[in-house]
């Protein structure tokens, strides 16, 4: 066994692996970019070696010095973790050439599924299943096109190269292809260097189900059952499931055993994951499924295979990587009740899932499962770290297990509920919606689920007059100087002839709220705001299911489930912005802008695509949000910051 290991990449899957080396005994090395300096997973380790800048392109993609890096600090072997170099056979080459083990698949078996249509021919030849499409070589427009028209629309254009929904677009008119191929393209040259796409036939109601593999050096391969992934916005995944809703023995049966024959096509040796897309139009049925890809790596949904099978899938790398066969045979492996895993990423389901960014102001994640359950919390981000534009945007996941689907269910919409985030946009309660969705407690789900329910699952509900009371109290300060060791904060409350009263001022959704607070000789607050009901509340401003963050300019609520962001108006700042006028818009995020299609002088509507920002690896349309002429407009090429104006209009 190996006695130190570095890991080539940063954040939750970082950590992960970091926790089973360490109680397997192996000491390990960490690599961070300028952005990463103060990460978890630099602190956990027990080395960290700086690799370069802030982009992916400066650190995490430097394969030369994160090899530099394990040879100097004495490692033996690399885990790559998932994404980054992970899948990428000339590294692994290089690792290998530089007498260190690569902890993970050979670089021939990663180049055999590196590029999807290259591995859908070897999987026809296997007598794997594969989903009707072109995956030829031709790429001219003209070709595909034609192909796409053979095979009949909707069709789905995909990066050959890649994954996590990057350079994927439906198409459903062939008017629509030309556009919707420029996209992917740009998408996938921009993710990974790659820009050629294969066309595959859109499943009507697809469900994206996979099967965990795990082969050796010695010829052996097994499956750890399947994962249901068919929960997805945007062809990226938001909420996986082991095992899949409504799975039949027989299909089981011919999918595992589909996915085994995969693996030892290509005499695969690691963790590996086989995806198929199921026709569920008609039930899951046998004939009813197809290959799609296989990733070389482990998932990032692998916990709930985890929790089902009892199986430590990294420990298991460890062992196979450093020599030794697979720890259990087949019928040795066995599926025990159910397992979610929900991402919680910083984002605004709200604004079409727009990717956001942020300091963690208060994070707290629920450390107690309900009866009869399990809660697992995967992440590599603490309280007072800030959300990075330039990796992606998770901030944690959420995993929970049961005897049964609906018990793991019930705890994973209960543990989401309880988890508290300031600071940032999150999904939490896009998840919590989704997680108690009728039809997808039911099983009833497809990979369009999310997109025919997303108005429902994103739509914004109010704060309580109550959460506005506790918002403008902790505005006053209260709650700081109850809580402040400073032995004259007991006096906050106290005025020698009349009540103490103060006025708070706070924006919620754009609107100003305004309160009137008022000491009470017993300690207590009322709190009024205009124009609603009073309430009494006790100073530290939490109450009964509900609690608060104050942080810097802000006041977050949680109350049922549902975070709630109150601005502390600042007069002179408001005074500023009313000046400035509205006839611009901004950029909603940190990006860089790909492509502008106006110019200065255009006349627009509303609606009009106006430029693409790329932010967070995907493409962002830009739409003009009202009738007008474009004065200034933004420089194609450009970096642009959160709230950068990218157009103007005349007045």
């Amino acid at each position: 066994m190996f006695s130190k290991i570095l890991i080539a990449n940063r954040g939750e899957i970082a950590c992960r692996v970091i926790r089973t080396a360490r109680k397997m005994g192996i000491k390990t090395v960490a690599v961070y970019s300028d952005a990463d300096a103060r990460a978890l997973h630099v602190a956990m380790a027990d080395e960290a070696v700086h690799i370069g800048g802030s982009a992916v392109a400066e650190s995490y993609l430097r394969g030369d010095v994160i090899i530099a890096a394990a040879k100097a600090t004495g490692a033996e072997a690399i885990h790559p973790g998932y994404g980054f170099l992970s899948e990428n056979p000339g590294f692994v080459d290089q690792v290998t050439q530089a007498g260190l083990v690569f902890i993970g698949p050979s670089a021939d078996s990663i180049r055999a599924m590196g590029l999807k249509d290259a591995a859908k021919r070897l999987m026809e030849k296997a007598g794997v299943p594969v989903v009707p499409g072109y995956h030829g070589e031709a790429q001219e427009i003209v070709i595909l096109a034609s192909k796409a028209r053979e095979i009949g629309y909707p069709v789905l254009i995909k990066a050959r190269a890649g994954g996590g929904g990057k350079g994927m677009r439906r198409v459903d008119h062939p008017d629509d292809f030309a556009d919707a191929l420029s996209g992917a393209r740009r998408e996938a040259k921009a993710a990974f260097g790659d820009d050629r796409v294969l066309v595959e036939k859109y499943v009507d109601k697809p469900r994206h189900i996979e099967v965990q593999v795990f082969g050796d050096n010695f010829g052996n391969a097994v499956h750890l059952f399947e994962r249901d992934c068919s929960a997805q916005r945007r062809h990226q995944k938001v909420i996986e499931e082991a095992p899949a809703p409504g799975m039949t023995a027989e299909l089981r049966a011919a999918m595992t055993d589909a996915a085994v024959k995969a693996a030892k096509a290509i005499k695969y040796s690691g963790a590996g994951t086989i995806e198929f897309i199921v026709d569920a139009s008609d039930g899951l049925k046998p004939d009813r499924f197809w290959f799609m890809e296989m990733n070389t790596r482990l998932q990032v949904e692998h916990p709930v295979t985890e929790m089902i099978s009892g199986v430590d899938l990294v420990e298991w790398q460890l062992r196979v990587a450093s020599g030794e066969q697979i720890p259990l045979a087949q019928d040795e492996i066995a599926l025990s009740g159910h397992a979610f895993e929900a991402r919680l990423y910083a984002e605004d389901p709200a604004k079409g899932f727009l990717p956001a960014i942020g300091t963690l102001h208060h994070l707290s994640f629920p450390t107690e499962a309900t009866p009869g359950t399990e809660i697992r919390v995967e992440t590599g981000v603490r309280q007072g770290d800030a959300i990075s534009p330039f990796y992606d945007p998770m901030i944690a996941k959420v995993v929970t297990h049961g005897p049964d689907r609906a018990t793991a269910l019930n705890a994973l919409a209960e543990a989401v509920t309880r988890t508290e985030v300031a600071g940032s946009t999150t999904n939490a309660a896009f998840l919590a919606a989704l997680a108690r969705d009728p039809d997808f407690a039911s099983g009833d789900v497809d990979t369009g689920l999310i997109g025919r329910k997303q108005d429902e699952l994103t739509v914004t509900a109010p704060p309580s007059s109550r959460a506005v009371a506790l918002a403008a109290l902790a505005a006053t300060g209260a709650t700081a100087s109850v809580a402040s060791d400073d032995p004259w904060s007991g006096l906050t409350g106290y005025a020698h002839f009349n009540p103490l009263a103060r006025r708070a001022t706070l924006s919620f959704g754009g609107a100003d709220i305004v309160a009137h607070i008022t000491a009470r000789p017993d300690g207590r607050f009322q709190v009024r705001p205009e124009g609603g009901e009073a309430f009494v509340l006790a100073a530290g401003a939490n109450d009964v299911g509900a609690t608060v963050a104050a942080w810097p300019g802000h006041v977050t609520v949680f109350e049922n489930g549902r975070s709630f962001d109150f601005a502390i108006s600042d007069p002179f700042a408001r005074a500023a912005e009313i000046g400035e006028g509205t006839s611009s818009m901004r950029a909603p995020m940190p990006g860089l802008v790909k492509l502008v299609r106006a110019a200065k002088g255009d006349k627009v509507t509303k609606g009009q695509p106006l430029l693409v920002l790329e932010a967070m690896k995907m493409e962002h349309t830009i739409t003009a949000t009202h009738d007008g002429v474009i004065s200034e407009i933004a420089v194609e090429g450009s970096q642009v910051t959160d709230g950068t104006v990218l157009v103007r209009f005349e007045d």
